[in-house]
């Protein structure tokens, strides 16, 4: 078993590939450190994507998010990097990447970032009674 972080993310093969759904994951113990006093900074990610091809696999997600743990980085820089990395490796038909970053002096920050396929369109909402 890894007991260190990683910074390749694993996928395996969409066993629904013919249709549109989403997957939805929450990691409620994102760290990394603030740039400037080097104190660490806690978020919460919500990940949400419609996988095309490839889905991540989790537990290299989570050494994934691990690596970020002793790296001091901004939240947009952090944030924008999480998604591009994840949107690269899985080329998902949409991704959305939202990070919830605990207050500090006063501010709460939340940093959201999304990609998409050119063609995808997202299917109508349906409206039920």
């Amino acid at each position: 078993m890894p007991s260190t972080p990683a910074t390749r993310i694993e996928t395996f093969a969409n066993p629904a590939v013919d249709r549109d759904y989403t997957i939805h994951m929450q990691i409620p113990e994102f760290t990394c450190l603030c740039p400037m006093t080097g104190q660490p900074d806690f978020a919460t990610l919500e990940l949400d994507y419609v996988p095309d091809q490839r889905c991540v696999e989790l537990k290299s997600l989570k050494l994934y998010i691990w690596s970020f743990r002793d790296r001091g980085a901004f939240h947009e820089a952090v944030t924008n990097e999480i998604a591009r990395h994840l949107y690269d490796t899985l080329q998902a038909r949409f991704l959305r990447l939202t990070a919830r970053f605990n207050v500090r002096g006063g501010i709460g920050t939340t940093v959201v970032a999304e990609h998409r396929q050119p063609q995808w369109q997202p299917a109508p909402p349906i409206t039920l009674p």
